[in-house]
């Protein structure tokens, strides 16, 4: 693996920091900017809307740009809305902060992935995008916990502060490893671009990353309250659990890299979803005991990550070389459109006195919809490969393809 796919995952490590970060920040931002929990809980959703709808945008407004140039160009966008959250002094100027960097995050990430795949040799392609997105891990394991510490011992402020400085050593580590000359295929017209809307294997692999990862965040969003109201863990036995649920992201992210490189994506897919599906029903009987939640947690952490690069890779593979920046930066939408869709599900379930336990069964049932469109995509797969009809008119024998 070269040393540039380091430099993509340094950039992941960023964004992925700046997209979680605030969810440890929430009391000290409603405190400092005098508004409510809920309001300040908004900009988690404003990033999330604007990573769906800046993505796809931002990726057909630089398609000509040259790859490396983009990436560094994202990195100063990101660099600017941090400082910008530095500086803010009221709640509509951090949401407009929040959302120029949700910007970068989309492109960042869809961009990425196809450079990624361009690094390496063709039976490395899923291992290089599991690279890749081993900075979201780390992100999660690593930088959202210490800018939760930063946050508590010198203010929120300073955590952004701090991620704005990961943002500079990303922008460097990317200017420095990242090739000037990447062997990408030559942009497409925009019309042949938004052609990959028209085809149905992109909507179902984007389908498939938005209900079989919704189910990830219908259980996970509510983790904590599980583990203090049902499990009865103390805040430190909680904060090390959801330490022990980012190591299982990364080893997970690295055995779907794996998996789909040596059986193909919709093996593989087929393979994760259901060990997904698995983990979330397990999760029933899991929270009695601390000793056994814990260890559910870091599992659930693998399954959930194994799902991670057969996603990416089959959008890809559907999309076609003319497509795959558009369809890769679409996916990345899809996963933000999971993460917003599992936490609204899994808070109707709450509301509705169905009990914390009960979110196992919804996430459950989010998955299984992913299952299935993933069992519909293989089913047109087949389709295209195999003989049609006899036409009624000649008798001849046609050979349907994509």
């Amino acid at each position: 693996m070269p040393a540039s796919l380091l430099a993509l995952a340094a950039g992941a490590f960023g964004i992925g920091t700046t997209e979680f970060i605030i969810m440890g920040l929430l009391t000290q931002v409603a405190q400092d900017l005098h508004i409510s929990i809920p309001a300040a809980g908004t900009l988690i959703s404003g990033y999330a809307i604007g990573v769906a709808v800046g993505a796809p945008l931002l990726t057909l407004g630089t398609r000509a740009w040259p790859r490396k140039r983009l990436l560094l160009a994202l990195m100063l966008i990101f660099i600017a809305g941090n400082v910008a959250a530095v500086f803010a002094p009221s709640y509509g100027w951090l949401m407009a902060a929040r959302v120029l960097t949700s910007l970068t995050h989309g492109t960042f990430f869809g961009v990425g992935a196809v450079v990624a795949t361009g690094l390496v040799a063709p039976e490395k392609k899923a291992s290089a995008i599991a690279l890749m997105f081993s900075g979201l891990t780390l992100a999660t394991l690593l930088g959202v916990p210490a800018g939760a510490w930063i946050g508590q011992h010198f203010g929120w402020r300073m955590s952004f502060a701090a991620v704005a400085l990961v943002g500079i050593a990303a922008f460097l580590i990317l200017w420095v490893f990242v090739p000037r000359q990447l062997a990408m295929p030559a942009p497409a017209p925009i019309r042949q671009e938004l052609a990959v809307l028209g085809n149905a294997q992109v909507w179902l692999g984007l389908g498939i990353t938005v209900f079989g990862f919704a189910g990830v965040f219908a259980l996970y969003t509510y983790i904590e309250p599980l583990l203090t109201q049902v499990t009865h863990m103390g805040n430190q036995a909680v904060a090390i659990t959801l330490l022990v649920f980012g190591a299982g992201l990364a080893i997970g992210n690295h055995l779907g890299g794996k998996l789909s490189d040596r059986g193909g994506a919709m093996r593989a897919l087929f393979i994760t979803l259901s060990g997904l599906l698995i983990a979330l029903i397990a999760g029933r009987w899991t929270f009695g005991n601390p000793w056994i939640a814990m260890t559910y947690v870091l599992l659930l952490g693998i399954a959930a990550f194994m799902t991670v690069a057969p996603m990416q890779m089959r959008v890809l593979q559907s999309a076609g070389a003319s497509g795959t920046n558009l369809a890769s930066s679409l996916n990345i939408s899809a996963f933000n459109l999971g993460n917003a869709i599992g936490a609204w599900i899994g808070g109707a379930v709450i509301a509705g006195g169905l009990g914390l336990l009960s979110l196992s069964w919804a996430a459950g049932a989010l998955t299984v919809i992913g299952l299935l469109l993933t069992a519909a995509s293989h089913r047109l797969d087949q389709a295209g490969t195999r003989p049609a009809a006899p036409s009624l008119d000649t008798g001849a024998l046609c050979m349907k393809t994509e």
